[in-house]
């Protein structure tokens, strides 16, 4: 009883109706409507691991889950059972829940890491078979298809038959009768086919009368000669009647034999569309799942910008004010907080939200805060909250509160009568021996004497921090104020209150109580100063102390706010800046490409410029009996375009002669910066620089001095080790690879082709051109590349020639490995 009360306090069932608006049928907007709150931790868990898989299918797949076909029919399978035939309409429900099911089934078999839904969809039987035999049976308007049965088919194309003699006949009398015929269209009353014909002209066509107009002018009848067709048409009729519930009945009979499977089936539908309608407000909400902590064993509720669930339904949806978020991180310890305030401030709205949390995460919906989201799985969640919008008054009386924290008490307890105790615990055969409870209190102790009723709330509250996981209480007593001090159980909080607009800001202070604002609000509304001076004399002193002091712990967390306002402000800043930063040295590296490729272009058009002039050259000497004079001419056009195209030299660098020391100013290349040597090298080459505030340990090779110099020391041991080398190898120097021969001229004398020769024929043309081009100095043999077979031929002959000098491959534009250029000594 204490907890559907609290549900209704809550509001549970408004969120419970927000939830089903985001089912996909009927069963799961139901099951929303009419959500259950778990008993045990471990269904909880389950819950949130379906919430969670689905969350992750709806944002993974582009449609998301789909239910399209599935409906409630439950109460078709009930009638099944209980042998009563089934309609064509409900048949076909049967029949597409089946394939929707299985869709469904589809759609999680194709995925991988979502084992709590791949668990329950494991075990159903969508009995495909079924379905077929249903959708040939039953058509998609729910009557029974001609296809069902032969015997059907046949009764329906002697209707027909029976149909087209009746229309035939009754077209022949309108057009021998059309002047006794009011109308000419053949019409329908009840099963039989009647012409309409004026009342005074009846007898012109005998038969049996049906109907009349409602002004006695029409009769409405069916003549004698189409009569016995309509009898027969009747009896054929019936025959079909019979043969449809027949079948129908037949199919009735294949559920019926497999209800308890499709009751199954149906459960499961129902369970992944409510987990589907979790994820999607959770999704709306933009909200997080909550992880169930153990405050025993020291770990903190933690529930950032934390937001009231019905609040942002009215902010979007009914045009509502902002939603004021509020945080709460209480610490393992605290057993009790006491919040404390002006009305109207939000203090209600706190324990509702907490309150609402606490469920939402219970059944494994998402909680509408911001990351992490921790709090402990409380077995019970029991609520006193007035509320002076509540028809039922006596709520907010003194008697009201009383009478339901009695019941909260003894649900907490296990006591009372063996009634209460199953009222109050959600498994009477396992009842909870000290269950972990939230206990939300609202204006503790109030609506009586102020003595009295703060005494009570304190008394309360004590037994509440033995007894209680958690207790939430607003008051306006200041003396509860006082047990943070007395108790490090207890802990103080209030709702901001803003001086200058005498109006709340819906913000949760934490630490700090609540301080009285009456006699300022009335000496702003411009009470008489002499009543608020009288008043303030009759509170004391040190109440005018105490919210002195309160105003100044205010003003100091109004500007620790404010710098960590200004914190977050300079690290946005400084994320901005590295953004920027980061994307200009992007571009920087795309335009270092971009230039690089440029050069490569400019270097490769150079180059094929080159390669046209000396190719003009060549093709000049070639037209002619080249002579010396004319090679010596090529010679000086080759060297004129070599200055044009190959770069000059770099001038020799000037002798290293520096050697850093402290003191002295160098240069970092690679970081682009001018340093201070702060010690000497040591004998690997490393030291001490100083650049602004950093300090960093170099090498020798990392510096140089202002005007380019590399250090000595460096320049020595690189000369220490080159005549290393030349002492182990001496005879380095002296050994020479064979220089090159110097570059000739090719033309038609010198170049022969044995492409597709023979190794023994080729070497008798070879031997033949070696003689003719001892004058050239060279020859260039044109073998093709194909096998290899030739060319290997070619060289190996080249190898035992007494008058060949060297050989090698020609250059990628003179054919490559398809020709060999030999020279001759």
């Amino acid at each position: 009883m204490i907890q559907s009360e609290t549900l209704e306090l809550l509001e549970w069932p408004r969120l419970c109706q927000h939830l089903s608006t985001f089912a996909a049928t009927k069963l799961g907007a139901f099951a929303a409507t009419h959500l259950q709150i778990p008993t045990a931790q471990s269904e909880s868990l389950h819950l949130a691991a379906q919430t969670q898989e689905v969350y992750q299918l709806e944002n993974r797949l582009r449609a998301g889950l789909t239910f399209d076909g599935i409906s409630d029919i439950g109460d078709s399978l009930e009638r099944a059972e209980l042998q009563g035939l089934l309609a064509g309409e409900e048949l076909l429900a049967i029949a597409t829940t089946l394939a929707g099911v299985r869709r469904l089934r589809r759609i999680i078999d194709d995925q991988e890491d979502v084992p709590v839904l791949s668990e329950l969809v494991a075990d159903i039987r969508t009995y495909p078979e079924l379905e077929q035999e249903i959708n040939r049976c039953i058509d998609e308007r729910g009557d029974v298809a001609d296809r069902a049965s032969a015997k059907l088919g046949g009764i329906r194309i002697q209707m027909r038959q029976l149909r087209d003699r009746i229309y035939q006949t009754l077209q022949g009398i309108l057009q021998r009768q059309s002047n006794a015929v009011q109308e000419p269209t053949i019409k329908q009353r009840g099963d039989r086919f009647v012409i309409s014909v004026k009342a005074p002209q009846k007898d012109a066509i005998p038969g049996i009368v049906h109907d009349t107009s409602s002004s006695g002018a029409t009769l409405f009848i069916e003549p004698n000669a189409i009569v016995q067709l309509g009898n027969q048409l009747r009896q054929v009729r019936r025959q079909e009647q019979a043969e449809e519930e027949a079948i129908r009945q037949a199919l009735t009979q294949q559920v019926a034999a497999v209800k308890p499977d499709l009751e199954q089936l149906l459960a499961v539908a129902t369970t992944l569309d409510l987990a589907t309608a979790r994820a999607r407000y959770s999704y709306w909400l933009e909200a997080n799942p909550a992880k169930f902590i153990e405050r025993d064993a020291g770990e903190p509720i933690t529930l950032r910008q934390l937001r009231h669930p019905l609040l942002v339904w009215q902010q979007r949806h009914e045009q509502g004010s902002a939603v004021v978020p509020v945080d709460l991180l209480i610490h393992p310890q605290i057993r009790v907080v006491t919040i404390t305030g002006p009305n109207t401030g939000g203090k209600t709205v706190t324990l509702k939200t907490l309150g609402l949390a606490a469920l939402m995460a219970k059944v494994g919906l998402f909680v509408p805060a911001r990351e992490p989201v921790e709090l402990p799985w409380f077995d019970l969640v029991l609520a006193d909250i007035g509320d002076e919008q509540s028809l039922e008054q006596s709520l907010s009386t003194f008697s009201g509160h009383i009478r339901r924290i009695s019941r909260i008490l003894k649900a907490i307890s296990n006591t009372g009568t063996e009634e209460e105790q199953e009222l109050a615990v959600p498994n009477p055969q396992s009842p909870i021996p000290n269950p972990q409870s939230l206990i939300l209190l609202d204006e503790v102790g109030a609506g009586t004497d102020p003595a009295e009723g703060s005494a009570l709330a304190i008394a309360l509250l004590k037994y509440l921090a033995n007894t209680a996981q958690l207790t939430i209480a607003t008051t306006h007593f200041g003396e509860l104020k006082a047990l943070k001090y007395e108790d490090e159980r207890f802990e103080n909080a209030s709702v901001e209150f803003d001086d200058r607009t005498l109006s709340p800001t819906y913000r949760l202070l934490w630490g700090i109580p609540g301080r009285s604002n009456a006699l300022t609000i009335a000496r702003r509304l411009g009470l008489n100063p002499e009543i608020v001076e009288d008043a303030q004399s009759l509170v004391g002193g040190a109440s005018e102390d105490i919210n002195q002091v309160i105003a100044g712990l205010e003003a100091q967390r109004r500007s620790q706010e404010t710098k960590a306002q200004e914190a977050q402000e300079l690290l946005q800043q400084a994320e901005r800046f590295y953004q920027e930063v980061s994307r200009k040295a992007t571009n920087l590296q795309e335009r270092e490409r971009d230039l690089k490729l440029s050069q490569e272009r400019a270097v490769a058009e150079a180059l094929n410029q080159a390669k046209g002039e000396i190719a003009q050259v060549i093709r000049r000497l070639q037209q002619g009996n080249a002579t010396a004079q004319d090679a010596q001419g090529a010679t000086n056009a080759l060297n004129q375009i070599a200055e044009r195209y190959i770069p000059p030299s770099p001038p020799p660098k000037q002798k290293p002669g520096f050697n850093p020391k402290s003191g002295d100013r160098v240069r970092i290349p690679r970081l682009n910066q001018t340093a201070e040597v702060l010690t000497n090298p040591d004998e690997d080459g490393e030291f001490t620089v100083r650049f602004g505030l950093m300090k960093m340990t170099v090498k020798l090779e990392d510096i140089e001095s202002l005007d380019g110099q590399k250090p000595e020391q460096l320049v020595k041991n690189k000369e220490q080790k080159q005549s290393q080398a030349k002492n182990q190898n001496p005879k380095s120097d002296s050994q020479t690879q064979t220089p090159s021969p110097k570059p000739v001229i090719r033309t038609s004398q010198n170049t022969i082709d044995i492409r597709g020769s023979r190794v023994a024929d080729a070497e008798v043309v070879i031997e033949k051109a070696i003689a003719k081009a001892m004058e050239s100095g060279c020859l260039w043999i044109i073998h093709g590349k194909g096998t290899g077979k030739l060319r290997e031929g070619v060289h190996e002959f080249l190898k035992q020639h007494p008058q060949i000098e060297s050989f090698s491959l020609a250059g990628t534009s003179e054919g490559g490995t398809g020709v060999t250029i030999a020279y001759i000594k």
